[in-house]
């Protein structure tokens, strides 16, 4: 709102200053800092209305130290990071941007879905919440809509790289806008990856049917991811934690990829508009580490799956928009480590059930956080060491883009 009110100051007014709100860089900064204001500020106000509605987190039994004094602590808490999130995005950023709107209507869809599952938890008393497959169906039609959308809306393009001579003779760095489904493949010199050439044996108007691929690749991302954030959120601070080190790469990538000069300078996809997201991931990571203000350990609030779900669908579209969803595993690799530590638990159990009569475990406990209690050691050093873990892939992340 904000954007389009000095826009049009500078316009008829030639107002002093209004052409600041021109650049992603100054809205993103102010962006960050309202939202960091508001999860801090308000975030208190919305910690106290939960517990004074006792809307508490039943803790169920693991055998872990601690566990008793967590019962009680208000959840739901994702609540802060969503809204710290918005409103300086409704504020701040361009609401007819295509992307903006698609990570607007990502994290009211994911919200909405954790929320449910939260309060099914909190005023029905189930423990199990949604049922799975109400959720997965959920996550499938995120992916759906998203995958949908940056396939076939038009503004969604991207601009190929003009060869050196051309770039002399043209002055221009790239070509005409066009629309692609072409990634990003990590350490390759030659990089990208056209999910089009998968189906090339379908003929020469492949690119047509590339949605074929395109569209479920989407969505196996935004179902993964989601549930990677879920499942890291086991402990105090850790989902927040690394979740805020994956959003300030992904924002990096975002600003990069939208920016004509260095994208050319960087050798990286220049797709168009797409520098609009940093203000939205500045208002997403102001939120994230407002909340880790009142999540770090002991914390007096949990973010519940209304905040764990709508953080991993928020990063798995990022990571698509901007091409980087191969990176995926690299940078957001605490994720993976934690879907992969249930599956390996859960198939080694059922396997050696069958064959030896009696199931039998790899991990003390799954997922993986929840091992390294077991074994005894407190959780603000797990979240320490898996957050130093989460800065390192991060760094090798960002080095992906000149070591090919």
């Amino acid at each position: 709102m904000l954007y389009y009110l000095f826009d049009y100051l500078e316009k008829e007014y030639q107002l002093i200053g209004a052409s600041l709100f021109q650049f992603i860089t100054f809205r993103s900064a102010l962006a960050f800092m309202v939202s960091l204001l508001l999860s801090t500020i308000y975030g208190k106000r919305l910690i106290d209305y939960l517990r004074k509605q006792q809307i508490g987190e039943t803790v169920r039994d693991l055998g872990l130290e601690g566990q008793v004094q967590k019962a009680g602590t208000p959840t739901m808490g994702g609540v802060i990071i969503i809204l710290a999130t918005l409103i300086p995005v409704f504020l701040l950023a361009r609401l007819d941007n295509i992307y903006v709107i698609i990570l607007i209507v990502t994290t009211l869809w994911m919200g909405a879905i954790g929320f449910l599952d939260d309060y099914i938890k909190v005023f029905k008393k189930d423990k199990d919440g949604l049922k799975g497959k109400f959720k997965v169906l959920g996550q499938v039609g995120l992916g759906l809509f998203v995958g949908a959308m940056l396939y076939f809306h038009p503004e969604v393009t991207m601009k190929k790289e003009l060869p050196f001579s051309q770039k002399i003779a043209n002055t221009h760095l790239f070509g005409e806008a066009h629309k692609s489904v072409k990634t990003t493949i990590p350490f390759l010199k030659n990089n990208e990856f056209d999910y089009a050439s998968v189906i090339s044996w379908m003929g020469d108007n492949v690119a047509d049917y590339a949605w074929i691929i395109f569209i479920p690749v989407v969505i196996v991302i935004v179902t993964g991811v989601s549930n990677g954030a879920n499942l890291t959120d086991g402990i105090d601070g850790l989902a927040a934690g690394t979740s805020t080190i994956i959003v300030a790469v992904l924002g990096v990538f975002a600003w990069v990829s939208g920016n004509i000069v260095f994208s050319d300078y960087l050798n990286v996809m220049y797709i168009p508009n797409s520098g609009e997201m940093t203000v939205y991931i500045s208002a997403f990571a102001g939120g994230l580490i407002g909340f880790l203000w009142y999540n770090t350990y002991p914390a007096q609030v949990f973010m519940g799956d209304t905040g764990s779900l709508t953080i991993g669908g928020i990063i798995a579209v990022i990571a698509i928009a901007v091409r980087k969803e191969l990176l995926i595993p690299i940078l957001a690799g605490i994720f993976l480590v934690e879907n992969m530590s249930v599956i390996i638990q859960v198939f080694w159990f059922k396997y050696t059930r069958i064959k030896f009569g009696e199931g039998r475990r790899v991990f003390r406990m799954a997922p993986l956080h929840h091992h390294y209690q077991k074994k005894g050691y407190h959780e603000s050093k797990i979240v320490a060491r898996f957050l130093i873990v989460g800065i390192l892939l991060a760094v090798l992340s960002v080095v992906t883009l000149k070591m090919r």
